[in-house]
């Protein structure tokens, strides 16, 4: 076989197997997002994120997730943060609220989002994470499975990290509306259709033990969907009569058929508009 022709297999190759990611440029942002084929780490010039103090009725949470994050962030051991329950209640609203909370006094603390889909290489990015003089929140938003997805299986290397254990630099947190991260429907299925029905399921469902902390999301009261709407209006500067925002708001909400911070933020979008006020 002639030079030229080794030369043309040789570059079928490099096309085939790219060169590995170099070293990501850590200070160039305080959030990246994960993207694969090729791998490649994204800086973030500017997160989508509100003020933790707008937060309302999610208290308990906060504060959780805040005091275990700020452990992290000042080099101690924190536990991995499982985000569950209903829709549109501040799940990762809050992990980005405490993120920018903390990154002005811990400025190597950084934000990495990972999405679902891409869990299967969760292993090469942790590699990149575990090498850097940083310390990482790994951010994987509506984290869910089915039945027959193995990505759960590329979770556990976040959770336990095999036989290297998790990087020491990072912690894991995950949203999801299902605190078990598959549907009971599937959960049952499995039960009731397998030979041994408690080991059917027991590795999927014990993903969830995995995460030290469990932090519940509920829905919201009207008096709760309410309050965010006031802390909206108090903190952007729209003035309105108490008396036809509430109705207004009440109107909103009964249009949509649920209440949740999510409804709450999308009707003060709606107000800001209407009264001029610009929102940032």
């Amino acid at each position: 076989m002639d030079d030229q022709a080794l030369n043309r297999i040789a570059d079928a190759l490099e096309r085939m197997a790219p060169a590995p990611l170099a070293a990501p440029d850590f200070n160039a942002a305080s959030a990246f997002v994960w993207h694969v084929d090729p791998d490649r780490l994204v800086p973030v010039a500017q997160v989508n994120r509100v003020d933790l103090d707008l937060l309302v009725g999610i208290n308990r949470s906060r504060d959780t997730l805040l005091d275990n994050t700020r452990r992290f962030a000042s080099g101690f051991k924190a536990n991995n943060a499982l985000l569950w329950g209903a829709r549109g209640m501040g799940k990762s609203s809050l992990v980005k609220a405490v993120h920018g909370t903390l990154h002005a006094d811990h400025p190597d603390l950084k934000l990495v989002e990972l999405q679902r889909e891409d869990m299967g290489s969760v292993a090469r990015l942790l590699n990149h994470l575990r090498a850097a003089p940083h310390r990482f929140i790994l951010f994987c938003d509506d984290l869910s499975f089915s039945h027959d997805d193995q990505h759960y299986k590329s979770l556990k290397a976040v959770l336990d990290g095999g036989i290297e254990g998790r990087p020491e630099n990072v912690v894991f947190y995950a949203t999801s509306n299902r605190r078990h991260l598959m549907p009971r429907d599937m959960i049952e299925n499995e039960r009731s259709s397998a030979i041994n029905p408690s080991e059917a399921v027991e590795e999927k469902v014990s993903l969830s033990d995995r995460f030290g902390l469990w932090l519940g999301f509920h829905p919201c009261d009207q008096d709760e969907y309410l309050a965010m709407i006031d802390r909206y209006c108090g903190a952007y500067g729209v003035s309105v009569d108490a008396k036809t925002l509430r109705a207004e708001a009440i109107e909103w909400q009964a249009t949509r058929g649920a209440r949740s911070g999510r409804v709450a933020w999308q009707f003060f979008v709606d107000l800001a508009g209407r009264n001029g006020v610009y929102i940032a």
